[in-house]
């Protein structure tokens, strides 16, 4: 069976932390490569707050190119309504049912995951793969995966990473008061963020 990654998100933008994730997640765990999976319409967030798709596409693009085992998914761009990860999981595990699936979150994720669409669908259908980001510590997070694993069944790892308080709503602040987002992204994603004058305030394009 081949072991494959889920990196899902807005990428709005896509920083360090989400690639961080990643990797780490790649070799903990021994995946063969992680899907970076730019979501359309996810039902937890406003789609006038969303940059296009395009921009987040390629800045994924931008933030993975270099790395053999990070790959770009359409998936959820290409379908049409609502974002559901449910839903993605089931169209994948039926066209590729040789393969494993992690989904990889922050803890944050974790704790909100019975509010989610069908969680009993996903933890069926993959392993969930969290570490901790904000202000859950390693100890709730534990406790949060027995308590799940226990309800539904599920396959729940614990990331070994370093604490990782990034996230892209603080980013887009950030650029839209002025100040620099420079190293907490990629340098590719940072010059097109500039390029393309994203997240900037109106007075300041």
């Amino acid at each position: 069976m081949m072991k494959v990654g889920i990196m899902g998100g807005t990428f709005n933008p896509i920083h360090m932390a989400h690639l961080i994730l990643a990797q780490s997640s790649l070799e903990q765990l021994g995946l063969n490569k992680v899907l970076f999976m730019p979501s359309k319409k996810p039902p937890h967030k406003r789609n006038d707050m969303i940059t296009e798709d395009w921009h987040r596409e390629k800045m994924v693009e931008l933030a993975i190119q270099g790395n053999p085992h990070f790959e770009l998914s359409r998936v959820e761009l290409e379908r049409e309504g609502t974002t559901y990860t449910a839903d993605t999981l089931k169209e994948l595990t039926s066209q590729n049912p040789e393969v494993t699936y992690y989904f990889i979150m922050g803890a944050d994720s974790l704790f909100q995951m019975e509010s989610w669409w069908e969680p009993e669908t996903i933890f069926r259908l993959a392993h969930i793969v969290a570490a901790v980001r904000g202000n859950e510590t390693r100890t709730e997070l534990k406790e949060q995966a027995e308590l799940l694993s226990t309800k539904y069944n599920a396959f729940i790892h614990i990331l070994n990473t370093p604490y990782l308080d990034i996230a892209s709503h603080e980013l887009r602040s950030m650029a839209e008061s002025g100040s620099s987002i420079r190293y907490f992204v990629p340098d590719a994603v940072y010059d097109y963020i500039k390029g393309h004058q994203l997240f900037l305030g109106k007075e300041q394009k």
